[in-house]
């Protein structure tokens, strides 16, 4: 793949906070699996400056600064505790002054990948995720990694779970899940929704039809992957129903889910558009988000 050669490592967010600290710690882990370079990114928000607040002005942004070291620091014993210093890659820290998730996407023009702790509230009465992590998910220029604060032990042994609806996202999805597959040494279960519905009878549909066309979607699909990457197990799975719910029930026995933002149109347009959103809040495991654009830097190429 070309994507190793045009980009340049791991950018990951951090803030000071538990949802930071378990990105922190997932990052670290998959570049030392790709053997890349990590930078840890920390935004300072500008302030809006009037009148009554000019006093104030000089030493708020001071406090931001020493903040931003602060978060830096830690941030940086986050990474360095998180495997051995042999393993360890070039980690670097940096603190931009902008706004907080217009810097991230035009930072993730150059990387290969973005990782972003959630913002959540439990399984029950989760609150949506955080506008910088949603921000990321539907704007970023490479995949984003969405990361729980204290994901469940699912093993290492589990496979990576890819959602696949034919769409290009969708193809970019299939390309880093068998990457990420093949890296880890597990399997991989790839889930189509042959409806976009409940799976209550629809006057006049052909169910078998569907079915078939579902069957043909994921043959397609992952002929060409399967070939390159022989040693992945694949696991097909074809159900009829909504797919936010059957990738976030699934994932429960994966330690991966990827998927690909931006779906069919018309009728289905909301399979990767509101799916990888409703995934990214509601599975207890990392979420990895891939955009269309990410076809552009090399993650769909089989060659």
């Amino acid at each position: 793949m070309s994507q190793s050669a045009t980009r340049t490592g791991i950018l990951v967010g951090v803030d000071g906070s538990a949802e930071s600290d378990a990105a922190i710690r997932w990052a670290t882990n998959e570049a030392v699996m790709r053997g890349v370079p990590m930078t840890l990114a920390h935004v300072v928000a500008p302030l809006i400056r009037s009148w009554p607040m000019e006093a104030m002005y000089a030493n708020v942004t001071e406090w931001q600064q020493g903040n931003a070291r602060h978060v830096l620091e830690q941030a940086l014993k986050t990474a360095h505790a998180g495997v051995p210093e042999s393993q360890l890659p070039d980690v670097y820290a940096e603190t931009l002054n902008s706004s907080v998730v217009s810097t991230l996407v035009h930072a993730s023009e150059n990387k290969q990948m973005v990782v972003i702790g959630s913002r959540g509230t439990g399984a029950l009465g989760r609150l949506l995720l955080g506008s910088v992590s949603t921000g990321l998910v539907h704007h970023a220029r490479c995949p984003v990694a969405v990361i729980r604060p204290e994901p469940p032990p699912s093993g290492s042994d589990a496979p990576v779970l890819l959602g696949i609806d034919g769409s290009p996202a969708s193809e970019a999805a299939t390309a880093l899940a068998f990457d990420e597959a093949s890296r880890r040494g597990v399997g991989l279960v790839a889930l189509h929704a042959w409806s976009d519905v409940a799976v209550f009878p629809m006057l006049g549909m052909d169910w078998h039809e569907y079915e078939s066309e579902g069957h043909e979607i994921l043959g397609e699909r992952l002929a060409g992957w399967q070939e390159q990457y022989p040693d992945v197990q694949v696991q097909r799975r074809l159900v009829c129903d909504q797919p936010a719910r059957w990738l976030i029930r699934e994932s429960q026995h994966a330690q991966l889910v990827i998927i690909g933002s931006r779906g069919r149109a018309g009728f289905a347009s909301t399979w990767l558009g509101s799916v990888s959103s409703a995934v990214a809040q509601s599975a207890d495991i990392p979420v990895l988000v891939v955009r269309e654009t990410a076809l552009e830097s090399g993650w769909a190429s089989t060659e």
